[in-house]
This record gives structure tokens, sequence and C-alpha cells, in this order.
């Protein structure tokens, strides 16, 4: 089975629904992934925004939420999952709020695009202290057995 990323609250290439934004409750999508391969150590989980601050004229990428070290049997996210509720390997990184945790999508500008990406690994990461996106992925560089991704779009309803 092909390594993929789905969810439930949108196709691939959809639109994220707007409970998922800061125009809504700002909870996290569901998530479930199928196809881990067997020698699977860990799990990463990235979301990004390649289109900040606007798509026509993009200048960096806006980091929305970092998980690492997911067990390789977990197979699913739960819409709103936090931290407490995860298994207790697993542990997050700082988003571009400088925050731990998940923030939905607000662009100021035009339609965004949303990488969700999702990383099989051959180790179990050490504690990387609130690490950023940057740091995970170098501390990923060498270890990525599979990877897949999901992109999601979002626009805000509202001016400003």
């Amino acid at each position: 089975m092909t390594f993929s990323l789905e969810s439930s609250a949108f196709p691939d290439g959809g639109e994220i629904p707007q409970e998922h934004s800061c125009e809504g409750k700002e909870i996290s999508p569901p998530l479930e992934w199928h196809g881990v391969p067997d020698d699977t150590r860990s799990l990463v989980l990235i979301v990004d925004d390649p289109d900040a601050p606007d798509p026509e004229a993009p200048r960096m990428i806006w980091v929305h939420w970092v998980l690492y070290n997911i067990p390789p049997d977990v197979r699913y996210l739960p819409a709103g999952d936090r931290l407490e509720t995860l298994s207790v390997e697993t542990a997050e990184g700082l988003n571009d709020w400088k925050q731990l945790g998940y923030r939905g999508p607000c662009p100021p500008t035009s339609r965004h695009r949303y990488f969700h990406k999702l990383y099989a690994l051959d180790v179990v990461l050490e504690e990387l202290d609130k690490p950023t996106k940057a740091a995970v992925e170098m501390a990923i560089t060498g270890h990525v057995i599979a990877e897949t991704q999901l992109v999601g779009t979002y626009q805000k309803s509202s001016a400003g």
C-alpha cells in the first residue's frame, strides 16, 4: 500500500473548512494516513504555507504546526487534537507564531495553499526542546524512508 495522507474535512487540493482557520474555531483538521512502511520508527507532521504573505509574491514559508515522534502505530489525528491527547512520545515544535500547537490558515491576501507533510523516519528523534521546523528538518535529514502530503487551500471570507 502506498504511503498516503488524507482528511475527512477536505480533499487533496480542496478548500479547508472555516472551522480550522482563524475565522473559525482554529482547530486542527482530522488527518488519517495509510501505508506506513514496516520499518518506520516514528512519524513527523509539518503543516506550512509557502504562499506567505501573498501568493503573487511569496517571500516566506509560514509554519502552522510541527509534530514529531508520532508513534508508527498511530494512524489518525482527530480534529482539534492537542498534544495532551496524543501519545506521550509525541512532541510539538514551534510554529511561526513562536507557539507550540496548531494555528489555522489566516492568509492576509488571496487564496493560499497549506501543505500537510507527513514523514516516516527510521529513527525516533531525540528531545529537541521546542524546535522550529528548520531544526526538525535538520534532525530528520538522512532518516526519511517515506513521505506524503495533503494540500488544502484557504481564503479568508472577511477583508484584512
